[in-house]
């Protein structure tokens, strides 16, 4: 598909077209499909192409109206625990998130390796509650991105992510339509609620969805998370 292509076409907004096409490849396996090209992109490279300041063309809820909802949906689940919860936003921008959460009393620091990229993630402790909103289907290194999320977790912590399945979206030998596969959003990692159960059991953990969209892994059950899993 072409490189401009957007999630924001769903809303029948288009971008001028790049003329650059980029490929993706699916496993028939667990239905995991990724863009093997951009899979060799540096930081500076995706910082360049993607994340640079038109990136708001591609995505305008990113900057308040994803992180205000999401910290709202955070609050809601777990504000009673409030105070006894460790909180991390890993790939969370400007920190929005985290900023509003700080406000309802948690104790939240954010984390984005293409903001704070001199920040060395191993420095900042272990959490009792993660979140990584829109972070697994922008990452080129999912098993990195899965050992660096499993050094951050307390022992009985949880990882609350989205990210939307790909299940009955894409199909062998057909053109990839959906409106999720996105580049210039760079959406280069496609998971099926299988591919994403077959990763969390690669690193010890349960997996378990709420949606299509909204997941969350966990080895122990925490008190503040008994009444929020699957």
């Amino acid at each position: 598909m072409d490189f401009n292509r957007t999630c924001e076409e769903l809303k029948g907004q288009f971008l001028p077209r790049a003329g650059v096409g980029v490929y993706y490849a699916l496993c028939e396996t667990c239905g995991f499909c990724f863009a093997p090209e951009l899979y060799t992109w540096s930081l500076q490279d995706f910082a360049t192409h993607i994340y640079n300041d038109d990136y708001v063309l591609a995505d305008p809820d990113y900057v308040k109206a994803r992180p205000t909802g999401n910290a709202g949906m955070v609050a809601a689940g777990f504000g009673d625990f409030a105070a006894e919860i460790r909180h991390l936003d890993y790939g969370g921008g400007a920190g929005l998130l985290s900023q509003l959460l700080r406000e309802k009393g948690f104790d939240s620091i954010s984390y984005d390796p293409f903001v704070n990229r001199d920040a060395d993630p191993a420095t900042l402790g272990t959490f009792d509650l993660i979140t990584a909103f829109e972070v697994f289907e922008h990452v080129p290194d999912v098993n990195g991105l899965m050992t660096t999320l499993a050094a951050l977790r307390k022992p009985n912590g949880v990882i609350l992510f989205s990210t939307m399945a790909s299940d009955g979206q894409i199909a062998p030998n057909t053109r990839l339509t959906w409106w999720y596969a996105a580049p210039r959003n760079g959406h280069i990692s496609l998971f099926t609620k299988a591919s994403l159960a077959h990763l969390a059991g690669r690193y010890g953990f349960n997996f378990g969805s709420f949606n299509d969209n909204l997941h969350i892994l966990w080895t122990k059950v925490p008190p503040f998370a008994a009444r929020m899993l699957p």
